[in-house]
């Protein structure tokens, strides 16, 4: 799962609201949008560290005369190093971070629930909405059939395909 930066206040808007209507939590209604975008604060922290990590890849990258292909070997290093959590850990980071937010955000008034079932409906929540690459992937992988994958006409052609699938679902 990949968090994108135009669906993080559509999960901060529902992560909100579902924990408000399953009376989860309770939330004023004068601060309900500082409650969202105290939840989407969380989820551009984790995309700024992200950021970092994937900066001193390209430096490492670079210092050791490695091409790009290593990339995602040394971008788990450079991960491990700073103890920066990626892929479906990351969104568990996240979540946690997000649960323990609730707790203690002048915000929110009560919490009502456990954490394992806040876990569960905003994971829930995560999953709609980021399981996009996987669809998108078939989508582009459908739309390719007349290559053969592992050339480098495909992968062009696969990573515009992408592009084009994600501009058109406003994901970049």
């Amino acid at each position: 799962m990949r968090l994108y930066p135009k669906v993080i206040p559509v999960i901060a808007r529902e992560v909100v609201q579902t924990l408000m209507k399953e009376n989860d939590i309770e939330v004023e209604t004068l601060r309900i949008a500082d409650a969202e975008m105290d939840m989407a604060a969380i989820m551009r922290e984790y995309l700024a560290s992200e950021e970092r990590v994937n900066q001193a890849t390209k430096e490492a990258l670079e210092r050791r005369g490695y091409d790009h292909s290593k990339f995602n070997q040394v971008k788990r290093e450079m991960a491990d190093v700073r103890g920066f959590k990626m892929g479906d850990e990351g969104i568990e980071y996240v979540i946690g971070q997000m649960i323990e937010f609730l707790l203690i955000s002048r915000n929110v008034e009560e919490v009502f629930s456990e954490d394992a079932p806040l876990r569960r409906k905003i994971f829930a929540i995560f999953k709609k909405h980021l399981d996009l690459d996987a669809e998108l992937d078939r989508e582009a992988r459908a739309r390719m059939k007349n290559l053969t994958e592992g050339t480098a006409e495909w992968e062009v052609e696969y990573n515009r395909t992408m592009d084009q699938l994600k501009r058109a679902r406003g994901l970049i």
